[in-house]
């Protein structure tokens, strides 16, 4: 994968920790957070913390795929320079 590519994906994972951050609250707001009865309020929290628990890897990979398309950048000037 070239360095664009790897930073189009390192943007839609940090778009991806946001949705999960949002989505995280809708599902708990709507499966769990005014149910009446117990075990459907508590498995409207669980998963709302199971889908926000993945905010923080998306943001991590974002981060990580960032990282290596600046060294992919920096490869190919290097490689750009040795060919001339």
């Amino acid at each position: 994968m070239n360095a664009s590519g790897t930073k189009w994906l390192s943007g839609l994972c940090f778009i991806f920790g946001f949705a999960s951050i949002g989505a995280s609250i809708a599902i708990w707001f709507i499966q769990g957070g005014r149910a009446e009865n117990f075990e459907l309020r508590t498995h409207g929290e669980l998963f709302g913390i199971f889908v926000g628990l993945w905010a923080p890897t998306f943001f991590i990979l974002s981060n990580r795929l960032d990282r290596y398309a600046e060294k992919q950048k920096q490869q190919e000037k290097i490689t750009k320079q040795v060919a001339y």
